[in-house]
């Protein structure tokens, strides 16, 4: 990260919030802080205080459908549907409802807000840095929805599409039911989703060699799509002296894509497809043991059954190339049972210890032909399984209105044992700790401190075999695969001003442990593994300015990214590189504004840069896009009904592929370059509540 980007974002973070001190300093005694919509407030009856709460009539001007509409409004709050991480812990998002998370890792936040009408929700409470009671498992900042007791009946019908210039158009749609009475509610989900890729369209693929000279010519076109249907139940009541949370989900997905590169000689084509069915099923039980002691007992069952397929066919000057395929077909589970008992020792001090048990496994066999001859691969078929156990203690202390200490331990042992083409097993034990602190020196000022050592969640598909056919590489799989760890420091300086103004900055630097990339194989083949040690340094930045006071009433101007600097050393020719697939800045700079008391409101974005690189041992993949435009606008005519339209625009995508002679000098043997011209699309949404 240059020293001139690094000074001229602090700059700016400075200066947005010097003028908010300087602004509100002037306007202290005509302007005072509201305090109906927006303040701070105790999270039940005891002393937590520091936790912002946003009740109803904050959201007034956006006319909210549903809880999902009023937490993204939430000034600098970005909701996380979940990092990924292994196990539980930190798996499902920065969201609760009602004090918990959902009952399962595939429930995400998102999903849960989208389904609960924002006639439900009571209040919103956003917790900075933490409180007694609530879990954060690593999240500097967490969303808490408080429904509303009583007996409600709602449903929400949506219908969407997107409309592709010169693509496939997808359509979809859900309804959801929830009911409440009491302390009871239930409801169910039947859903028709879509999926679709923002980068598929028309352009030319340019092929050089090392000395500049043109190998290949070639119009270029792809397109991608999918969808899945899918039926969600839930419930949530009292049994037994506690209070279950219950969710169960089925669907059927489907994807497929596929891309042609042509030339007055040549014909190319690739194409890709998979079916898979998947469910899961989660309860949480939670009663209280005795006077401050809680227990809550979690169980999960995800599962997944696939088959795929990709080809790639060629034809030049007449000459048709042997066909290749790579197929493959299996299932993937993963088994979690956790129980935590929460003890609030005293007003502003508690304490959970427990433990989580956890099973994973992926059974896959997969064929590789060339001309309908068979290619043998390394771990072209195996069985990997995980069993996981771990302990933990941990313990939130408020020291004072000012000042809040989160520490902990959590001690994990597992093994990974294969079979199939290859059979081993591994077994591994790992101490990760966690210290965050928060201060809030004074109102609207806080300063957060979080140092923890992370354990990446494995793909177990790296273990088998895979293809890729519009890169020309095939995988092997990797059967000496260990979990990457992250010792995390992370530092974040957080402004309020206006009401919904916020500045927030942050610096984070991860020592990595066995960093997962590309290394390589014998036989001229490649894998994903673990290539040495590295690093990662971020910094983040996120603002957001109310523009009533600058004469624009109702408007929001926005500006969030990260800025990546990662390091490792690559293993093919030892020197130093960045990490694949990490994306060095993505800015997102928008304007968004309510009006006619909230029956309209519209927004603009701009992402001015963006991009990432996969560096393997015989090639470079890297792609840059830039001047990504959306723009949005949202007629709400009645409190139950929005009418939402969006444009897409993106005008610049290039890929490019450089491919090695050898792997020992690294000679250019050819650059593959594919300026792209993503299709413009149109988002539609029509939501009815009823």
């Amino acid at each position: 990260m240059s020293k001139t980007v690094l000074f001229a974002t602090a700059a700016m973070a400075l200066f947005v919030a010097g003028a908010a001190q300087a602004a509100d300093s002037a306007q202290a005694a005509q302007v005072p802080v509201p305090t109906g919509p927006v303040s701070e407030a105790p999270l039940d009856d005891a002393t937590q205080k520091g936790v912002l709460i946003f009740v109803p009539d904050f959201f007034a001007s956006l006319r909210p459908n549903t809880a999902l509409d009023m937490v993204n409004r939430l000034p600098g709050f970005v909701l996380n549907d979940g990092a990924g991480t292994r196990g539980f812990e930190g798996a499902v998002g920065n969201v609760l409802v009602n004090n918990n998370r959902p009952a399962s890792k595939a429930e995400t936040g998102s999903n849960v807000l989208q389904r609960t009408p924002a006639s439900q929700v009571e209040r919103i409470e956003l917790i900075r840095g933490g409180a007694p009671g609530i879990d954060m498992q690593g999240y500097g900042v967490v969303a808490n929805v408080i429904l509303k007791k009583g007996a409600t009946r709602q449903s929400i019908l949506t219908v969407n599409s997107q409309l592709f210039d010169g693509g496939r158009d997808v359509w979809g749609g859900s309804y959801q039911f929830t009911a409440r009475d009491g302390d009871k509610s239930w409801g169910v989900t039947l859903s028709d989703g879509t999926s679709s890729s923002d980068s598929n369209g028309e352009g030319r693929s340019v092929r050089r060699d090392g000395a500049g000279n043109i190998l290949r010519d070639e119009a270029f076109v792809n397109d991608g799509y999918g969808g899945g249907r899918s039926i969600r139940g839930n419930y949530a009541g009292p049994l037994a002296g506690g209070k279950i949370d219950a969710t169960a989900r089925y669907g059927v997905n489907d994807w497929q894509d596929w891309q042609a590169l042509t030339s007055a000689t040549s014909k190319r084509r690739t194409a890709y497809a998979e079916e898979s069915t998947s469910g899961e099923l989660g309860l949480t039980y939670t009663r209280p043991l005795a006077p401050r002691w809680t227990l809550e007992t979690r169980v999960m069952h995800e599962f997944e059954q696939f088959d795929s397929e990709a080809l790639g066919d060629a034809a030049v000057d007449g000459v048709v190339s042997p066909q290749e395929r790579f197929g493959a077909e299996g299932d993937s589970s993963e088994s979690i049972l956790r129980a935590t008992i929460r003890h609030e020792r005293k007003p502003g001090l508690t304490f959970e210890f427990g433990g989580e048990v956890a099973y994973n496994m992926l059974d896959v066999a997969q064929a590789y032909s060339v001309g309908g001859t068979a290619v043998p691969l390394p771990s072209a078929s195996v069985k990997v399984e995980e069993t996981r156990g771990e302990a933990f203690l941990k313990t939130t202390w408020r020291v004072n209105p000012k000042l809040t200490l989160e520490g902990g331990v959590r001690l994990e042992t597992s093994t990974i044992s294969q079979s199939g083409d290859a059979d081993q097993e591994k077994s591994f034990f790992y101490a990760k700790p966690r210290f965050q602190a928060t201060w809030t020196p004074k109102a609207d000022h806080q300063l957060r401190f979080r140092f923890e050592r992370e354990l990446g969640q494995l793909d177990f598909g790296d273990f088998a075999a895979s293809a890729e056919f519009g890169d020309g590489t095939v995988y092997g799989g990797n059967v000496d695969l260990e979990p990457e760890q992250r010792w995390i420091s992370e530092l974040t300086y957080e402004r309020r001003f206006w009401g919904e103004g916020v500045v927030s900055i942050g610096w984070r630097h991860d020592e990595i442990i066995g960093v997962i990339d590309r290394l390589p194989l014998p036989g001229g083949l490649s894998a994903t593994g673990n290539i040495g040690d590295g690093t990662l340094d971020k910094l983040s930045l996120n603002i957001v300015v109310p523009t009533d006071k600058l004469g624009v009433k109702g408007g929001r101007f926005t500006f969030k990214n990260d800025w990546n600097e990662t390091h490792v050393d690559d293993p093919t020719d030892h020197k130093d590189r960045p990490i694949s697939q990490v994306r060095p800045t993505q800015a997102n700079i928008g304007f968004s504004q309510d009006l006619m008391r909230g029956q309209v409101q519209w927004g603009v974005n701009w992402l001015p840069l963006l991009g990432q690189g996969t560096y393997d041992p015989d090639q470079t993949n890297k792609w840059r896009g830039a001047a990504y435009y959306e723009a949005f606008a949202e007629y709400k005519p009645t409190n139950t009904l929005a009418i939402r339209a969006q444009l897409n625009i993106w005008d610049d995508f290039v890929i490019t592929r450089t491919v090695y002679a050898d792997r020992v000098t690294r000679p250019v043997r050819y650059q593959e370059v594919r300026d792209i011209d993503p299709r413009t699309f149109v988002s539609l949404r029509v939501r009815k509540t009823f």
